[in-house]
């Protein structure tokens, strides 16, 4: 194993990846791999990393969108309606499909939305029974500083990996996620 420079650069290992020592998922590995010789722990190892990294990241987008007066929830309403687009507008059944909630949840995410001044609610005109929810300008304002603030918060996080590197990430990331639905592992598509 390299260790770091003098200039606090990490050195490179063999195939030319930075070298940045072990970290607490080794740990982890290296513990089980002591008690229990027999398991391969790989695939605990990259959830490990993926489970700790989007622990992270949701902190601190999370953070990032309480300067705006909105969490996650809210978020997810705000950015559903305004990637939408224009007149970023939909019915509360199709916002919870989107965000895959019941619309008891969907309810109250609007209540508190509509309570701000952030979106408002208007009869259908295609039907006597139904309701959309709107974007105000305020929503609009808010979703779009929001956003902004945690793609920046996203983007700190992977700002030492070179471009190729965060291809890569993402291309095996996708890859990991298209499988076919199976009655063991469960139907993934509902992420999409």
């Amino acid at each position: 194993m390299t260790h770091a420079s003098e200039a606090g650069k990490a050195e490179r290992t063999a195939d030319g990846t930075a070298d940045r020592g072990a970290d607490g998922v080794d740990r982890i590995i290296e513990q089980w791999a002591h008690e229990r010789p027999d398991l391969d722990t790989g695939a605990m190892a990259v959830f490990g990393r993926i489970f700790r990294l989007a622990r992270l990241a949701g902190d601190r987008v999370e953070k990032a969108y309480a300067a705006y007066g909105i969490g996650r929830p809210e978020f997810d309403v705000l950015a559903t309606l305004r990637r939408a687009g224009e007149p970023y507008q939909l019915s509360p059944g199709a916002l919870a499909a989107s965000m895959m909630l019941s619309t008891g949840g969907t309810t109250a995410r609007l209540d508190r939305l509509e309570k701000a001044g952030m979106v408002e609610r208007s009869p259908s005109p295609s039907d006597r029974r139904g309701v959309l929810v709107r974007l105000t300008s305020h929503g609009f304002d808010v979703i779009d500083q929001a956003v902004s603030a945690g793609l920046a918060e996203q983007e700190r996080l992977l700002a030492h990996l070179p471009a190729e590197r965060r291809r890569q990430l993402d291309d095996l990331l996708r890859e990991a996620l298209h499988q076919p639905a199976d009655p063991v592992r469960g139907d993934l598509r509902w992420l999409d």
